[in-house]
């Protein structure tokens, strides 16, 4: 199962009012496994940054001055998800400004159903308890302290490693989701547990059955182990 960990950073907070995408970072998971390809691009808004917003993740004008533009990168962005599930911290956010930004190219919109919000996902585990993406950080132990400002691949990888731990841990079904070998197109396969080929061989005695089933004829048809 592919899926993707992704983040963006933007000059504000709606992208109806003027505000654009400045930053995409998305981080591959295969079969919740980190495969290290990852996707990173500083776009250019073509707008001045908000000084709210350079407070937040650094991004001035003069640094993005010369980065492409949206219309130059939608293509290999989409390109590089595919059809795989985006994995998200409070995505209806990010979504509304990807979606927009695709919008505005024609290309086409990334259906919502497909987004998985780690922020819905820590309030149901952790309900009335801080979900930001730091305060997970601290309830896992897992190091940001790189994360002096925001950035969207650094907090991707981050993201990453919070959001296997909200499904169970960092390697969820213990490794036995692969059987050592990878189907063609480089998804990993599924995996159930064959039949055992043999019974396994009874664990009481034949005496203790016996004791067993005298037991269950002295407690009369309302016993349990009568029933069914």
């Amino acid at each position: 199962m592919r899926e993707i960990v992704l983040d963006t950073e933007t000059t504000g907070f709606d992208p109806f009012s003027g505000d654009r995408i400045v930053e995409i970072g998305a981080v591959e998971l295969m079969g919740h496994m980190a495969t290290g390809k990852n996707y990173h691009q500083y776009i250019n808004p073509e707008r001045g940054m908000p000084d709210e917003a350079f407070q937040v993740h650094g991004l001035g004008d003069d640094f993005l001055r010369d980065k492409p533009k949206f219309a130059a990168i939608g293509q290999a962005f989409l390109d590089f998800i595919g059809d795989a599930k985006l994995v998200i911290h409070n995505a209806a956010f990010d979504m509304k400004f990807l979606n927009a930004e695709l919008k505005w190219m024609n290309l086409p919109e990334i259906p919502y159903n497909r987004a998985i919000d780690t922020l819905d996902i820590a309030r149901k585990r952790f309900p009335g308890s801080p979900a930001s993406l730091d305060a997970l950080c601290r309830r896992f132990g897992i190091d940001n302290g790189a994360r002096t400002l925001h950035g969207a691949l650094l907090d991707s990888e981050i993201l990453a490693e919070v959001y296997l731990e909200l499904i169970g841990g960092r390697q969820p079904d213990f490794g036995l989701s692969s059987t050592g070998s990878q189907k063609s197109d480089g998804d990993l396969p599924d995996w159930t547990p064959p039949p055992r080929p043999n019974a396994l061989p009874p664990r009481i005695t034949e005496e203790e059955q016996r004791a067993h089933a005298m037991f269950v004829e002295k407690m009369g048809e309302a016993a349990l182990w009568a029933k069914g």
